[in-house]
């Protein structure tokens, strides 16, 4: 649905973009993550046809964005991170305008006004004036106008910014729940939020794409970067104390366990015991067979347990 090659932007000297690519599938609720100043805003900007890239070409559901804008923005519902509402206007009339706006069809204006409201509960608030309702319930409202059209294509910058953890909550599961039958991008720099809603994440900083995250159930499974220096997979590490034989006697049995990537070795007490850290693929369990494999080489397992590499420490690396 999005396909984004080789996008560079330039400020004057300053260049926000450089040459970045990425694509979203249909159906993907994708966070887009990275340092304030990363480019994440100027992108979102790029792909809603608010403003041309200096170079490079965007496509939203097989339109070019600037060759074909207007047919983008049928497919496109924004959020920008500054709400555009009017507070003097009661819910339902500041909808209504925006579906004129946005070409609804005279005769489906009702329909899809009743539909954005109930998808994004407020149903009890279509009365009231923007004015008078929270920070919480305003971004709803923000949110339903971007749903006013129907759209394929959700695109959200900062969607939970300067919420009370209660409303957070209350967003992210709006839009978990939009993400069922929308592609949904949206840029945020923080993780908990992403790993919560995300089943995959785009990480930018310093206007390049340092990273793609594949996320299962809010944990990171796989990585890739864009220069060697960064981790193309994310491993699970099982840290291991044996005692019994030399430690260079072990460690090649250790590396030859299936689905092992690597194993790192400290440093020995008194040549008794070995700590061993084992990192393995995070789709499989090595436990059962690294306790074999120890035991039945006669050696004495003293200490397991499983680390995992956290999105906190994923996300330094990928914008050190």
């Amino acid at each position: 649905m999005i396909n984004v090659q080789n996008i560079t932007k330039n400020y004057g000297p300053f260049q926000a973009l450089k040459n970045i690519s990425f694509q979203v599938d249909k159906g993907q609720i994708v966070g887009f993550l990275g340092p304030n100043g990363a480019g994440k805003t100027t992108t979102m900007r790029i792909l809603t046809c608010f403003m041309p890239a200096s170079s490079g070409r965007v496509t939203v559901a097989g339109y070019d964005v600037f060759k074909e804008s207007r047919e983008v923005r049928k497919h496109i519902g924004y959020l920008p991170e500054n709400v555009p509402l009017y507070p003097e206007m009661t819910v339902t009339k500041y909808l209504r305008y925006m579906a004129k706006i946005r070409s609804v069809p005279r005769r489906n204006i009702k329909t899809q006004l009743d539909d954005a409201i109930e998808a994004c509960g407020l149903t009890e608030r279509r009365h009231q004036i923007i004015g008078q309702l929270s920070r919480g319930f305003r971004q709803r409202v923000g949110l339903a106008q971007a749903l006013i059209h129907a759209p394929d294509v959700l695109i959200l910058d900062e969607p939970t910014s300067g919420l009370d953890p209660r409303q957070i909550i209350e967003i992210r599961e709006l839009i978990k729940t939009l993400g069922k039958e929308r592609t949904i991008l949206f840029s945020t720099h923080i993780l908990p939020e992403a790993s919560m809603t995300c089943e995959r994440l785009i990480i930018i900083s310093r206007g390049e794409i340092t990273g793609d995250v594949q996320l299962e159930d809010g944990r990171a499974v796989s990585s890739q970067g864009d220069t060697e220096s960064l981790p193309v997979s994310v491993s699970l590490t099982l840290s291991l104390e044996i005692a019994g034989a030399p430690a260079d006697e072990i460690l090649p049995v250790l590396t030859d366990i299936p689905d092992v990537i690597r194993v790192e070795q400290t440093g020995t007490d008194m040549g008794e015991t070995a700590r061993f850290y084992l990192h393995y693929t995070p789709t499989t369990d090595i436990r059962a067979e690294v306790a074999e494999t120890v035991v039945g080489r006669g050696w004495r397992l003293l200490e397991m347990h499983t680390t995992e590499v956290s999105l906190e420490e994923l996300f330094l690396s990928l914008t050190a």
